[in-house]
């Protein structure tokens, strides 16, 4: 999906579901640019405040395109950037009038940080009643934990997550993608939205000052579910078991012929007599060990070294296509390219092209959000692939209401920084 200058003036002309929304968004590396881009591509307006040195994920690489980490470029589109040293008095006060004028602030800074600079949610309602201010951080606002700094690593590793993931001869594993951030970027600007939302049913369009709490920690607690479900019933703590599934069996990746790992997800007991079908295992589906879940969870051990001689016969694209035949939940592991090259994604239009200030081309992820049947996201700012720091100072001070003579004196002053 390239976006011609056609195609941007069409976007730009989308009435997203949060347009005119104005966000302000002191947050940086991860779960909160991540939440300020989805708001971003539902349409609202994104004002990206950086301290003068810049967004710190601007310097997360290799790999790079142009000055900036392709790390940043993933996080950062639809929004415009302005850099202002706010441990200043007048950096302080710049701050204050643009927020004054915002729908949402968005920080992740350690709890108190923001309130020891005069920009705690205290401040902004002074002069912005009714401003939806969200606070992102690693342990929430309060507890014993939450004065220590919070990282994905950290989240995963406190709230169990962790112990769980991984084999279970091995030790803990790490996913592969920060759920931590991502998720409490999502948790986040979901609660954002249904704050706006309750505005505009309840509230006649009058909008009370909200504060909202997110932390790393939280979302990934409440992200243990079903296994946190069977602590309680249980007193026992789950444990490490791959791509297994603790209640569901078969459910997991299997090894083939060709060496390729697929999964194979057997929900109910009747797929669990398609995919005897499928294998050319009649017997097993007669088998008393294995003829309802709760007994395949029983024999697991047995049901599972079967499964692994038999699927050794052949390739793994080769079972896929027989297994799908007969309806029965599989898939190839792909690899990340793979799946970013597949037809499938290409049909979803999850990949975008984007442009670099530089001119250079490279490709990023889509919002997953589609809006109607063939879906429309909103691309819809110049600065389509991410801002470079400071690069709408002068453009947002003018339109928050100062004079080009106030604006030369913060720059004069170092009290902003602007691309020029």
């Amino acid at each position: 999906m390239f976006l011609d200058k056609k195609q941007l003036r069409n976007l730009e002309a989308y009435e997203a579901p949060l347009s005119g929304i104005k966000v302000l968004d002191f947050s940086e590396v991860l779960a909160g640019p991540y939440c300020s881009q989805l708001l971003g591509d539902l349409g609202a307006e994104i004002i990206k405040v950086e301290p003068p040195w810049g967004d710190s994920s601007r310097e997360f690489g290799p790999p790079f395109i142009g000055k900036n980490s392709a790390y940043y470029y993933s996080i950062n589109r639809n929004k415009r950037s302005i850099a202002i040293d706010l441990s200043t008095s007048k950096g302080k006060q710049i701050a204050l009038q643009i927020a004054s004028k915002c729908d949402v602030v968005l920080e992740s800074f350690r709890p108190g940080v923001m309130k020891k600079l005069g920009l705690g949610y205290a401040d902004i309602k002074k002069g912005n009643s009714s401003v939806i201010y969200c606070s992102i951080s690693g342990y929430g606002q309060n507890g014993p934990l939450s004065g220590k700094p919070g990282y994905d690593l950290s989240a995963n590793a406190a709230s169990g997550i962790m112990s769980i993931t991984g084999e279970e001869d091995s030790g803990p594993v790490k996913p592969g993608v920060p759920i931590a951030d991502i998720g409490s970027g999502l948790s986040a600007a979901v609660a954002i939205c249904a704050t706006l939302f309750a505005t505009s049913k309840h509230g006649g369009g009058k909008r009370k000052g909200t504060y909202i709490d997110v932390s790393l920690y939280d979302t990934l607690v409440s992200w243990l579910t079903f296994q946190a479900a069977s602590y309680f019933a249980t007193g026992k703590n789950p444990n490490r078991m791959g791509t297994a599934h603790p209640i569901l069996v078969p459910y997991q990746a299997f090894e083939a012929r060709d060496h390729r790992y697929f999964i194979i997800g057997v929900g109910s007991d009747n797929i669990w007599q398609r995919t005897c079908k499928a294998l050319n295992l009649k017997q097993l589906a007669k088998d008393e060990r294995f003829l309802t879940n709760s007994s395949r969870v029983k024999h697991r051990k047995e049901l599972v070294e079967i499964l692994g001689r038999s699927l050794r016969m052949k390739d793994a694209r080769q079972w896929i296509k027989i297994l799908d035949k007969h309806g029965v939940p599989c898939e190839l592991i792909a690899t990340v390219g793979e799946a970013l090259d597949s037809e499938h994604t290409q049909a979803r239009n999850l990949i975008i092209k984007m442009i670099s200030h530089d001119g250079r081309e490279f490709k990023s992820i889509a919002s997953p959000i589609h809006f109607g049947i063939k879906g429309t996201n909103s691309y819809r700012r110049r600065n389509l692939a991410g801002p470079l720091l400071g690069n709408d100072t002068i453009d947002v001070l003018r339109e928050f209401g100062f004079t080009r003579k106030q604006i030369d004196g913060f720059i004069e002053e170092k009290i902003v920084v602007t691309r020029s």
